[in-house]
């Protein structure tokens, strides 16, 4: 349901409640993962009662946030609370939850582009660079003063969604709020640490993997890795250590499109893309059953793993003769 001031509703919906669940979708980033936190952290010290959510956990390299420690990854189904809010999931469904049948008020915050408009409260923005972005904007209509713990989750948040403020949505806001959150004591020092350079060696190893599958169309313009469950099984590792290596074909001179294959079972890949303007993968993925950004999207499609390649790649074929 669409209201005509979200932002004030979503306000008196954190105002009234006394009992919180925050969730964000499957496989948390690192917006999702700050953005819960962010949220979680602020309603704790408002005096609220506040469960974390998240089906995955929080992943090793976000650990460092503060209240990492308490997320949990199931809810009885015979729990209740005043308030859920589903943060940066795009859909319902991502939050792997039966958020309706257990709250009194649904909130979904998000800025993914036609993010569905699920529960009570819909305040999407999908100009705004992260979620984590959307939360300061709800913190500071809330009248809230900033933690130091708060702060540092919504810096990680904005640094990972802009990719290090180095992609089109790192905008004036973006660099406001984040030196904001440095002057109330935010080290981008160790946020940096955390997220970049404590790296395990098996990560590493399964890059190694990875590069190996390293595919280039005819045209130069696109290139597309992969990581397999052999690959996965073979170092005895999850999924998890294989987020951002889309990074990596992204970064060839000439290649506009970045494409990522991960291997979810028989005949099943995950698809993440990545543009750098020209092509919007938003479209496409959504052409494809799946969702995202303009810049930033993703899919999960069914067939081998060359069947799904030549998929992808003579769909962006096609995008880029008729342009």
């Amino acid at each position: 349901m669409t209201m005509n001031d979200p932002l004030q509703a979503t306000v008196d919906a954190l105002a009234s409640g006394q009992r919180f669940l925050i969730a964000a979708h499957e496989g948390p980033d690192g917006d999702a993962m700050s953005s819960t936190l962010a949220l979680t952290n602020a309603l704790r010290e408002m005096g609220k009662d506040v469960v974390a959510y998240n089906v995955d956990g929080v992943p090793d390299k976000f650990q460092f946030l503060p209240g990492a420690d308490t997320v949990v990854s199931d809810v009885a189904a015979s729990d209740f609370f005043d308030v859920i809010v589903i943060l940066d999931a795009g859909e319902l469904r991502r939050a792997r939850l039966d958020a309706r049948a257990l709250c009194k008020t649904l909130i979904n915050i998000d800025h993914h582009p036609f993010s569905e408009d699920f529960g009570d409260i819909y305040l999407v923005d999908d100009k705004c660079s992260a979620t984590a972005a959307m939360l300061y904007r709800v913190l500071m209509a809330c009248d809230y003063t900033i933690s130091a713990e708060v702060a540092l989750c919504i810096y990680t948040g904005i640094l990972s969604d802009t990719g290090s403020f180095r992609y089109s949505s790192a905008d004036p806001e973006a660099f406001a709020i984040s030196g904001e959150m440095v002057a109330l004591g935010v080290d981008p020092w160790m946020v940096a640490g955390g997220l970049y350079e404590s790296q395990e060696v098996e990560r590493l190893q399964l890059l190694g993997l990875s590069l190996n599958t390293l595919r280039t169309s005819d045209c130069g313009q696109y290139a597309a890795m992969t990581v397999t469950l052999n690959m996965l099984n073979k170092l005895g590792v999850g999924p998890e250590l294989a987020d951002s290596f889309v990074n990596y074909p992204r970064s060839i001179h000439g290649v506009e499109v970045a494409l990522f294959f991960r291997e979810l079972g028989e005949n099943s890949y995950k698809l993440g893309m990545r543009s750098k303007g020209t092509v919007d993968v938003g479209a496409m993925a959504r052409e494809l059953g799946g969702g995202g950004h303009h810049n930033a999207a993703g899919a999960v499609l069914s067939g081998t793993l060359e069947e799904v390649h030549t998929l992808v790649f003579e769909r962006l074929g096609a995008i880029s003769a008729a342009q």
